[in-house]
């Protein structure tokens, strides 16, 4: 029984109503397992817009002062959940126009759902035709079409094939005529299902017989990008972000040769940085270096009384290896509990494995771990999980990627870099975060391409060419919203601008600063400086909060 089907207790709390409509809306998405399914996306669009006329009958007045937060959070939670299902309406025709048969395998995952009556002769037939289908779709495409992303359409026959799976699974062996009737029918739609797929991939996807493994990807535009901003509560254009990053990255460009001269490479910090990346250790000698690393975070922050570290927050975290496969996409390490590693193996190639190690060399994975690990990444989601962690719902990158960016900038600040070295560790990964506004944001305006932004990394930050490759494969390839790269850097001057308006004003210690944010989770920096300056919430707040003139 959903929400919109019961009347709740009149004393019901935010936080409560938060949970049950992450609870109902989990339900739903494990019973709508298909995406792009039009079923799935009326069901939640209905789902989202009962919960928007429930909202808007609670009593704003009569909330304490948490609970305004939280009635803030879900109703601007709700209202991008309904923008983005018209989103996944345009996603859906989109991937329709080359999975065209799409509704005909959704059709008989839906019946099982409703637990309609097999008849398995019909079914047969039904799977006959999907095949039949199939092959129509594949003749009428035109392979080699220039440039086209299918990961969308390629997304949506994965889900096809497992309905299918589960669709046959269901009946089979358990219905007497079913597999006299399906086996072999099955077998063809799902062949045909599965070549499809490749034919997408290999054909409609690649550019061209030398590059395999082509980076391609569709640009959102500028209107999504405003779109996107507001839900973020960030009032700046696309262009004013672009300018930040490229601010950002001057003064960066200004900091490195500083350090370029000190180690008599003058300005020319491209070779500096070059020197930098000589500093690798030996195979076998990549998982000691991070632990040290990680140990040396610790005790630094512990040190200069800069944030609460629980005992076991130290005690958890782990450590593991980045397999050769998943460095194609993320070159550098990943972390939170456990901190993934990379480094080459001995399967890599011997060009593979000098980059792998030039890119996580010492100095560069210096700032990583302390990203990744504490302060960054696993403090925050130690906390995250047992402080308000009903607001988990609401995850934004610009608080989860500010948050350690913010201690990237506070450690710079304290001077935990002690030599040029690592000056230029810390300082690459600054510029990394400002190029990524630059060239992200750039990317879904369509002003630049996805070379253009693999050059970028390359010949402005320092990148070597396959970890620059792989670092635009995942910004532009739809696996995350179009503002999470620039959300690094934004994220961080938020957090710095609370800083200066409350810390380096005498308001809170540093400390206390840190501590209190970690007891708010995960929310949008423009409502979490709100509730850290005591502001009264409005049942309509919108913040009009310029943090870059901080």
């Amino acid at each position: 029984m959903t929400s919109a089907h019961y009347n709740p207790s009149p004393t019901l709390s935010l936080r409560e109503l938060i949970e049950e409509y992450a609870a109902d809306q989990k339900s739903l998405e494990r019973t709508h397992t298909i995406r792009l399914s039009a079923t799935t996306i009326d069901r939640l669009d209905r789902f989202n817009r009962e919960w928007l006329t429930r909202l808007e009958s609670v009593e704003f007045d009569g909330l304490d002062s948490v609970g305004k937060v939280d009635y803030v959070l879900l109703h601007r939670h709700v209202r991008h959940e309904i923008r983005e299902l018209e989103l996944r309406r345009a996603e859906r025709a989109d991937a329709i126009a080359f999975v065209p048969f799409a509704d005909s395998a959704i059709a008989l995952d839906e019946e099982r759902k409703r637990m309609s009556d097999i008849d398995p002769r019909a079914a047969a037939d039904a799977l006959d035709r999907l095949a039949t289908e199939i092959g129509s779709a594949r003749n009428n495409l035109e392979a080699g079409t220039k440039p086209v992303e299918v990961s969308g359409p390629v997304a949506l026959l994965d889900s096809l094939l497992d309905a299918l799976k589960n669709w046959h699974d269901f009946y089979a062996g358990y219905d007497p005529g079913f597999n006299w009737w399906v086996d072999t029918p099955y077998q063809a739609a799902t062949q045909a299902l599965t070549g499809y797929k490749e034919f997408l991939k290999e054909q409609i996807a690649w550019i061209g017989p030398n590059e395999p493994d082509p980076i391609v990807g569709r640009p959102v535009g500028r209107e999504a990008l405003i779109e996107a901003l507001r839900h973020e509560m960030i009032p700046y254009s696309p262009e004013e972000i672009v300018a930040i990053g490229e601010r950002e990255f001057a003064w960066c460009v200004d900091r490195f040769r500083e350090a370029s001269r000190e180690l008599g490479f003058g300005d020319d910090y491209m070779a500096a940085i070059e020197h930098v990346k000589g500093m690798h250790v030996e195979p076998g000698k990549q998982t000691q270096l991070v632990r040290d690393l990680a140990l040396e975070a610790i005790d630094y922050v512990e040190a200069h009384d800069m944030v609460t570290v629980p005992v076991l927050a130290k005690e958890t975290w782990r450590m593991a290896m980045m397999s050769p496969e998943v460095q194609k996409t993320n070159p550098f390490f990943l972390g939170g509990e456990e901190i993934i590693v990379s480094y080459p193996t001995h399967t890599m190639s011997h060009r593979e494995k000098l980059m792998s190690m030039r890119g996580n060399n010492a100095p560069f994975s210096r700032a990583t771990v302390q990203h990744e690990l504490i302060p960054g990444h696993h403090l925050q989601m130690y906390m995250a999980d047992r402080r308000k962690p009903y607001r988990q719902i609401f995850s934004t990158p610009f608080w989860i990627e500010g948050w350690t960016i913010n201690w990237e900038m506070v450690l710079w600040d304290h001077g935990f870099p002690k030599t040029p070295e690592q000056r230029i560790g810390m300082l690459f990964w600054r510029i990394h975060r400002a190029a990524r506004i630059v060239f992200s944001i750039k990317f879904q305006l369509g002003e630049m391409t996805a070379q253009e932004c693999i050059d970028m990394l390359v010949n402005g930050v320092g990148h070597e060419r396959a970890n620059a490759e792989g670092e635009v494969r995942r910004s532009i390839k739809g696996a995350y919203p179009p503002l999470y790269q620039a959300a690094y850097m934004i994220g961080g001057i938020q957090f710095r601008a609370m800083r200066r308006e409350l810390v380096d004003t005498g308001k809170m210690t540093l400390k206390k600063f840190h501590d209190a944010v970690m007891q708010e989770n995960d929310i949008p920096p423009a409502i979490l400086r709100s509730i850290l300056r005591g502001d009264e919430f409005t049942q309509d707040f919108q913040p009009d909060w310029r943090f870059d003139e901080v």
